[in-house]
């Protein structure tokens, strides 16, 4: 589900944060991939002419299949080395929201029961769309057979993609949730699975500079995206993230806004949800379960041909003629591996607010002495 407003709040208040790029910009990059979330969007968006699920002869579903070889080939082609990353048990405190999902689900269903027109029909069988094991694992097959490596998370697969970027393994966490965010990873890449076709560039975010532009410490950018609604726990009815953000600068902690909230002098209009679990929330942000980064060793390997081509054509029915494209494009970029990038020869330390201010004054003292010719003695 992620976390509802922030992408606002960041774009409002801390615009330098999101840098938006083309595909290209990510050259010579690693990066781990949140694989269920990917699969979802395939099963959305890689569809027939008419709006169903692709599938084969058989009648089984190969949206999901052809979203990962596809786009894992566009990034291949422009040198980006990718890691998928599937998620494990869901923690108990994820309870509610999957309880809220299945009620959702339920009156989904009754919705397609009684849909009539085509287009609504469509509407309502996307929104019924889920990940299952058989999905999750004849991704993990694929992705054996085209060298591509893939990590089995203990829990959550941000919070693992987000420990890979900060253990130096990976660039970047890829993922459409937010709350990727509150893990920390040190960058955030939104839309890097989106089809070509979309013309969607890729947001890159910058974690310390949300907190800097934000001016909040990471404790308390949890606690505004708990405030905000994540899926460990529900939000303060009412308070959006105008508010949010309001009560936390005022505030500093949730302890201290339930406080205020509570307090028979506030006349607050907001209530605080009963038995809010809000402390075990933040801690799942702050010491999420993952395997140790430095633990985790990534390889890239050379694919599979004749068993990509068994499994692809002869079992899923794919065009044998383009997926032996695709396994010359793959070879080709894994085979010649990723260059270095120049920014990964020296290590960029930013300025201090010090520093930038010693330097703007130096470069007007410079002007000043070249404004001021020298004055030369008579005689000489």
């Amino acid at each position: 589900m992620g976390i509802k407003g922030l992408n606002a709040i960041i774009s409002e208040h801390a615009p330098t944060a999101v840098r938006k790029s083309d595909i290209k910009a990510f050259f010579g990059r690693k990066v781990a991939i949140d694989a269920s979330m990917s699969l979802y969007q395939f099963l959305i968006a890689v569809r027939q002419q008419d709006g169903g699920q692709l599938t084969n002869e058989n009648g089984e579903t190969t949206s999901h299949l052809m979203g990962i070889f596809y786009r894992t080939l566009r990034m291949i082609d422009n040198g980006i080395k990718p890691c998928y990353v599937f998620d494990g048990k869901p923690p108990v405190l994820k309870s509610h929201e999957l309880t809220k999902r299945t009620a959702r689900r339920v009156e989904t269903e009754k919705k397609l029961a009684e849909a009539v027109e085509q287009a609504d029909i469509l509407k309502q069988e996307k929104r019924l769309v889920k990940v299952s094991k058989e999905h999750n694992d004849e991704a993990k097959h694929l992705l054996e057979l085209m060298g591509i490596p893939y990590v089995n998370a203990p829990c959550e697969a941000e919070s693992q993609c987000a420990e890979l970027a900060k253990k130096g393994k990976v660039y970047a966490a890829a993922s459409e949730d937010m709350d990727t965010l509150c893990y920390r990873t040190p960058f955030l890449l939104r839309h890097l699975t989106f089809s070509e076709a979309k013309k969607e560039p890729i947001h890159e975010i910058n974690t310390e500079t949300v907190l800097e532009g934000l001016e909040l410490t990471l404790e308390q950018f949890i606690d505004l995206g708990i405030m905000l609604g994540c899926d460990y726990c529900e939000s303060i009815r009412g308070v959006g993230p105008v508010t949010a953000l309001k009560l936390i600068k005022e505030h500093g902690s949730l302890e201290k806004i339930i406080e205020f909230v509570e307090s028979p002098d506030s006349n607050s209009k907001w209530k605080i949800p009963e038995n809010w679990p809000y402390k075990e929330a933040r801690d799942l942000f702050l010491n999420p379960d993952v395997i140790d980064g430095a633990d985790i060793d990534l390889k890239w390997k050379p694919p599979q041909e004749e068993a990509l081509v068994s499994y692809l054509c002869g079992d899923k029915k794919f065009s044998e003629e383009r997926v032996r494209s695709g396994i010359k494009r793959l070879q080709k970029g894994l085979k010649s591996g990723v260059q270095g990038r120049l920014d990964g020869f020296f290590k960029v330390v930013p300025k201090t607010k010090e520093q930038l201010e010693a330097a703007k004054a130096k470069a007007k003292a410079s002007k000043k002495v070249i404004k001021s010719p020298r004055r030369e003695s008579k005689g000489n």
